[in-house]
């Protein structure tokens, strides 16, 4: 009876209630991202619909201000597909996962840890990014990669944005050239933006 009266009682006023909670919660999001952007020294994007990436000095934003290296990184503009080399631990995912979550950051409404940026809006934003194995699946790391792939590729179009970290690694190194070789050409051709890192000298 006292659960009855009382929900009778809040009944009446659900309406205000629940206004107050979605403004409370739209403020409590503002707040959480002013004093992000206030910690981290981040900048406000500049937005373009023309698939235009320009950051400057970015920084990786789960990575302490004390170790990280800055980046700048842009695309788009007078290429299209760009390709990251170096030695193993130089940095080549670090960059790439700074770029995707820059795009995904800036298209949320979040500053970006930069000191300028630009960054286009996409339809899509697919990463093929670390060791995806499963032995739930029977996946192999290569086939887990293909698999991921092959849902990008069937899915590309010139709004979308596709990182991709060590195209064709897990398999014969000829073999696997040539096949980062044809998901590059096929990529390209399809005008989407994509940023590649490779070992391979023939991408």
């Amino acid at each position: 009876r006292i659960l009855r009266n009382f929900t009778l009682m809040v009944s009446h006023d659900a309406e205000n209630i629940k206004s107050s909670f979605e403004t409370i919660m739209y403020l409590d999001t503002v707040f959480a991202k002013a004093m992000y952007a206030n910690a981290q020294k981040a900048v406000k994007p500049v937005i373009n619909e023309h698939g235009y990436i320009n950051i400057v000095k970015g920084r990786h934003p789960l990575i302490a201000k004390s170790s990280v290296v800055s980046n700048t990184v842009y695309i788009g503009k007078d290429f299209q597909m760009l390709f990251i080399t170096g030695p193993n631990t130089g940095g080549k995912t670090v960059c790439l996962k700074l770029v995707g979550l820059s795009v995904i950051m800036a298209l949320s409404g979040i500053y970006v840890p930069a000191q300028e940026a630009e960054i286009g809006v996409f339809e899509n934003l697919f990463c093929d990014i670390g060791d995806e194995q499963s032995i739930e699946q029977s996946l192999s790391t290569f086939s887990s990669h293909i698999y991921n792939i092959k849902h990008i590729i069937d899915n590309l179009n010139d709004k979308t944005l596709v990182l991709l970290d060590e195209l064709g690694a897990g398999t014969d190194p000829a073999e696997g050239a040539s096949l980062a070789l044809s998901i590059a050409t096929f990529i390209s051709k399809t005008k989407a933006r994509a940023i590649i890192t490779t070992h391979y000298n023939e991408l």
